[in-house]
């Protein structure tokens, strides 16, 4: 039971991290800011990927209105879940990373990337779907 617990403390922990980042500056000692900045930067990257993916939800509802309505929001949500969900990742990976750069651990690894991937292609697999069958199928 404690091994399935231990995770869900952790996330808790980096939950509460999130919105006071001085905190993490008390584990460990600081790291070279390069590093710090690389991870922010990182962090910045993650945002910009949620925003367009966010945009991308909003052009497929608001710009395909001949699409079936099951499809077009299905696809907009699915874009739009991604797009949420990269941006509280985008936190998340960041509190953890700057804590294990801290710590002198080796940095978190992450499936994310696999599965936003994943998602993303499959929209793309239902848009070339739509654009060679089209509308009206």
């Amino acid at each position: 039971m404690t091994g399935k617990v231990a995770p869900v403390i952790d996330f808790a922990r980096n939950v509460r991290l999130w919105f006071s980042p001085a905190e993490v500056r008390d584990d460990g000692e600081t790291p070279d800011y390069r590093f710090s900045l690389a991870n922010e930067r990182t962090f910045l990257a993650w945002l910009r990927t949620a925003l367009a993916l966010i945009g991308g939800g909003f052009a497929v509802d608001q710009f395909l209105p001949d699409l079936p309505w099951g499809w077009r929001v299905g696809l907009a949500l699915a874009l739009l879940a991604a797009g949420a969900l990269c941006a509280l990742r985008a936190v998340n990976h960041w509190v953890r990373c700057e804590r294990a750069m801290r710590r002198g651990e080796d940095l978190p690894v992450s499936r994310f990337p696999a599965l936003l991937g994943v998602v993303v292609a499959g929209v793309a697999v239902v848009m070339v779907v739509v654009v060679l069958v089209g509308w009206e199928a």
